[in-house]
């Protein structure tokens, strides 16, 4: 019997993921890509996600009265991103609640994981902010 420890299977591929371009607005002074700039690639790619599943953001609010607005986030920065980049912004859902998701998002740059988050989504009537069950449809496609 041999003492060799069986390799793990590879992890399953993100449920969406979406190129971004990092634009000279994106930097710093530095010359690297703003912290605070990551929570908006992660927004593109959510607000991508969700139009890929038939979902436009505008058309959620005008046909349902729902909107998302994020609740939690937890961010960690391992590596820069600079000028010129082009980033794969991925996109996962955690956890699934009755009015909110939990997604895991990474960004990435030539295989390099650059930043990587936790978001927390939350479903609420525009008309009230009050939290709403997210919508059937949408938690169908995205069962």
């Amino acid at each position: 019997m041999s003492d060799a420890v069986a390799p793990l299977p590879p992890p399953a591929p993100p449920v969406f993921q979406h190129a971004i371009r990092v634009y000279w607005e994106d930097t710093d002074a530095g010359g690297i890509v703003f912290y605070a700039n990551y929570l908006k690639f992660f927004e593109r790619a959510r607000t991508e996600w969700l139009r890929q599943l038939g979902f436009g953001q505008q058309a959620l609010v005008d046909t349902t009265g729902c909107m998302f607005v994020v609740l939690d986030t937890s961010v960690r920065y391992l590596r820069p991103a600079r000028l010129d980049d082009l980033m794969t912004v991925t996109v996962d859902i955690l956890q699934r609640g009755a009015a909110s998701l939990e997604i895991a998002q990474q960004a990435w740059c030539e295989g390099v994981l650059l930043c990587e988050g936790r978001i927390r989504i939350g479903c609420v009537a525009r008309a009230t902010m009050k939290p709403q069950r997210i919508p059937r449809p949408l938690l169908e496609a995205i069962a």
